[in-house]
């Protein structure tokens, strides 16, 4: 069987599930700390774009040392190479670090302007749409997942939330136009966490597969940076001087792991879902404690935060998914 066989053991058992929600839970928190970080430096470069090539930069920095280092890290890309030889793990499902190198670029362009709550939302609602179509087709590691009432009703509870949350704004089109770089940023993000959960799946290492993914993120945003380069020029900003504007890289790198290692007990879904909760509940503590001039939410988007962590309640509460 290849590493994305469609074999279907039995259920797995609750306490992995719910360990892994809650795993995805926390890591949650820390992407909503590293969108308002890539954010703030996107705003201080005044380039989205460049502040994302110096995350993933600096987290790939980060993994060249650290995977070559440790025995567990150099017999991952042992099995890794492997696994490309013998075509159990096809090339193209490396390239899920293009997904996320273009939701930190979000991150870096959009969310001066939205706030974080605004951006997580709209990431939310791309998200769990797409991670309904990924576990259906069985890309991820897990095999194929039933789309049940449940998992149907949280996704598109998900939607409704995002329209809820943006809903005073649909006056400004300027806005609108903004939310749908997050919104197209969140449907990549599950085919992102399917296809990594397939490169864990081969190597046996979840910091192998982190690698990969800022490998070829970094690559990515190089290539989007050099055009940016060649048709605006040089980033507005100078490189700032406060130390925590570069953890987004780290943060990442944790994300990444935990949901490589996690992916194949939850499911595409319930993990997003799960790291959904995380990000909403850190997303509006940030607007509320450390609020930007354009991030201060109102009723409309507190309801909408709220109805996400609802929907992640009714798609949990449904039948375990299957490996």
């Amino acid at each position: 069987m290849t590493v994305s066989g469609t074999a279907a053991p039995p259920v797995l058992s609750a306490t992995r599930r719910i360990a892994g929600i809650g795993l995805a839970t926390a890591a949650g928190v820390g992407v909503a700390v590293q969108s308002r970080i890539n954010g703030e430096l996107g705003v201080r470069l005044a380039d989205g774009i460049a502040a994302a090539v110096v995350s993933f930069g600096l987290g790939l920095l980060v993994l060249l040392v650290l995977v070559p280092a440790l025995p567990g890290g150099r017999r991952g890309l042992a099995e890794l190479r492997g696994a490309l030889r013998s075509g159990a793990l096809r090339p193209w499902q490396l390239l899920g670090g293009v997904c996320g190198a273009f939701l930190v670029a979000t991150q870096g362009l959009t969310i001066g302007a939205l706030g974080v709550a605004v951006f997580t939302v709209a990431v939310v609602a791309g998200q769990s749409a797409s991670s309904l179509a990924v576990d259906r087709a069985g890309i991820g590691p897990g095999g194929r997942q039933p789309v049940t009432r449940s998992r149907l009703a949280g996704a598109v509870l998900t939607v409704l939330a995002v329209l809820l949350a943006v809903g005073d704004r649909l006056g400004d089109p300027g806005t609108l136009v903004l939310a749908l770089l997050p919104l197209l940023a969140g449907l990549g993000l599950a085919w992102q966490q399917a296809v990594n959960g397939l490169v864990r799946a081969a190597s046996g290492s979840a910091l192998v597969a982190t690698g990969v993914n800022f490998a070829v993120g970094t690559v990515a945003l190089l290539v989007a940076f050099g055009v940016d380069l060649a048709v605006r020029g040089a980033p507005g900003g100078a490189l700032p001087t406060e130390p925590w504007l570069y953890l987004g890289g780290p943060i990442g790198i944790v994300f990444i792991a935990v949901a490589a290692a996690i992916v194949r007990f939850t499911g595409v879904l319930l993990l997003g879902l799960a790291t959904i909760a995380g990000q909403v509940v850190g997303a509006v503590v940030l607007d509320v404690v450390l609020p930007t001039s354009a991030s201060h939410p109102g009723p409309a988007t507190l309801a909408g935060a709220l109805l996400t962590l609802v929907a992640v309640l009714v798609a949990a509460l449904g039948p375990a998914p299957r490996r």
